[in-house]
């Protein structure tokens, strides 16, 4: 997320708001103006619930229409409500709809929505509203790259090329109805609207434009922005007390807005002074983390519904054959960089679908992740024609603790293969742009969290042809930015959706499963295991991360 520069933040009661402290050196500036203040901060009460601090890097977008990376969306979620969310158990969990029925071939769906209940600005959340946020959405002038999660829906495509406005399959009889006609069977449809793109919008959005709406969004959710979204500054969330379900307990979210080159050391140091009641940990410091903090309670460890991998790019470049991903697969040596780098702090993937979806996980599906094997990485590549000498790219967002393993992995393909590794280290944002980019060739350090629990939402966004949206100039605005296109699979993925019966649904997901690990189409890495420092001596609310790998914000509240 392509924070450039140093961010500012208030100095709180030390400078009475007329001094700020500017983040550049590091932790010598960061120690100084915790110890200027003696230690104070406003978590000690001075807000009402008391105020909840970490760092982000730039949001790509906190418009709940755009909003398709963890830092965007750690925002949307909590500033907008929608029919359902993913509750810290992984489980589906309802919030503005109040029922939801479907019929034999899943292709048509009626929500109740929830009455009563109001945007922050005072217009009501109704059927309507829901509506009017889902044809936004699509709306090609928004530019949406998580649009896709509605293409379901019937007049998706009309209103994706510009010749509709609304969504012809989408109707609100009355208040509380609302009506949805599929063009084809989908029986996980409901799972789906728990993403932000599913989110009722006030009709002020539509008046005030894009721009305006995107930096300072008005919404029915636990949290109202506090402000104009302070670009590559910070972003602060109060508590909507008028919110119309259960309302949250902390009164302040404040969100530093770091450099990404350097985002994970900067949280750290943040916490460690006492400047951030959470943070991440950069893979170097979490043995001396754990050491430290574990005792304390403030030491956290999940697995979390995700997965790490190399994504390849399929259509075009040294690596469109299959063989030839893998040849790479089989030069990486996981176990040596997560035994040898990571001190066994992350775990070798050998799936596409990860572990925390425990009745559609397959472990050993990937046989070339397993064990290195020199021999037959050198054969692939031989089969592909893929010779010593010839260059591959590989592209990672740098600071977030990526740089240490993805110079591993280049020095094991130069060592096996013969291969001329070139890294390009950009800002996420920099990165996910050349991912799209229609020049887009060689490899891309990857990973996915689900947005709902089903492995539909691995194998849908990331492979199937559908999620390939490209425009004129060739960019890719969709998920699948490997380029992968298998009809078997999207056959089986489409035949999975049509199934009402969870067990036959789920056998099918497998089977599609495997024809894409069979295909290499994506390479998996590593586990997500994820370690955090958390404030627990402060907070309450803190024992898990959500499905997006981050503090539930509306769980959280002060001692």
């Amino acid at each position: 997320m392509g924070a450039e520069g140093g961010i500012t933040r208030e100095a709180g009661n030390c400078m009475r708001g007329s001094g700020r402290i500017r983040w550049g050196a590091g932790a010598v500036v960061l120690a100084l103006a915790v110890t200027a203040c003696g230690g104070e901060t406003e978590n000690q009460g001075s807000v009402d619930g008391g105020t909840f601090r970490f760092g982000l890097t730039e949001p790509a977008s906190i418009d709940p229409g755009l909003a398709s990376e963890t830092t965007g969306l750690i925002v949307s979620e909590v500033v907008f409500t929608g029919l359902y969310r993913v509750n810290p158990k992984g489980e589906m969990e309802p919030r503005l709809a109040t029922a939801a029925d479907t019929n034999d071939d899943c292709t048509q769906w009626k929500f109740s929505v929830k009455s009563g209940t109001k945007f922050t600005n005072g217009e009501p959340v109704d059927a309507k509203a829901f509506v009017r946020g889902w044809n936004r959405s699509v709306n090609p002038e928004l530019a949406s790259d998580v649009s896709y999660h509605l293409d379901g829906i019937v007049g998706y495509d009309q209103v994706r090329s510009g010749k509709s406005k609304r969504l012809s399959g989408l109707s609100a009889p009355d208040a509380t109805t609302l009506r949805v006609k599929l063009a084809a069977s989908d029986c996980e449809f409901d799972k789906k609207t728990a993403h932000t793109v599913f989110s009722p919008i006030p009709e002020v959005a539509e008046t005030d434009g894009f721009k305006k709406f995107a930096d300072l969004p008005i919404g029915n959710g636990p949290f109202k922005m506090a402000g104009k979204w302070e670009h590559n500054k910070k972003i602060s969330l109060v508590r909507n007390d008028g919110y119309g379900l259960k309302k949250a307990k902390v009164g302040r979210v404040d969100i530093s807005l770091l450099n990404d080159q350097s985002m994970f050391d900067l949280e750290y140091q943040g916490f460690q002074t006492g400047l951030f009641d959470y943070a991440h940990i950069p893979p170097g410091q979490l043995r001396a983390a754990e050491a430290k903090y574990k005792s304390t309670g403030n030491w956290l460890t999940q697995d979390v519904n995700g997965m790490n991998y190399l994504l390849p790019i399929t259509d075009q470049g040294p690596l469109k054959s299959k063989d030839a991903r893998l040849a790479v697969s089989y030069a990486i040596d996981r176990k040596a960089i997560t035994e040898g780098l990571y001190k066994g702090y992350q775990r070798p993937a050998s799936s596409i679908v990860p572990p925390a979806l425990a009745k559609s996980y397959q472990d050993g599906l990937c046989a070339s992740c397993l064990k290195t094997d020199a021999k037959k990485a050198k054969a692939h590549a031989k089969a592909a024609g893929l010779e010593p000498g010839d260059e591959l790219s590989i592209v990672f967002n740098t600071g977030v603790g990526h740089d240490q393993w993805i110079q591993a992995v280049a020095k094991q393909l130069e060592d096996t293969l013969g291969l001329k590794v070139k890294l390009q280290g950009k800002s996420f944002r920099e990165g996910l742009e050349a991912e799209q980019s229609a020049s887009a060739t060689g490899m891309f350090r990857y990973s996915w969290g689900a947005d709902y629990p089903t492995p539909d939402n691995y194998l849908y966004p990331l492979l199937h042809s559908g999620s390939i949206s490209k425009d004129k100039s060739g960019e890719v605005t969709g998920d699948n930015r490997s380029r992968y296109d298998n009809p078997a699979f999207d056959k089986l993925v489409d035949r999975a959706r049509a199934t009402k019966d969870e067990k036959r649904r789920v056998a099918m997901y497998k089977q599609a499963e495997k024809i894409a690990m069979d295909d290499m189409a994506l390479i998996p890495t590593f586990h997500r295991s994820e370690y955090r420092l958390v404030a627990k001596d402060k907070f309450d609310g803190l024992d898990a991360l959500s499905f997006g790998e981050t503090p539930y914000l509306e769980e959280i509240s002060l001692k």
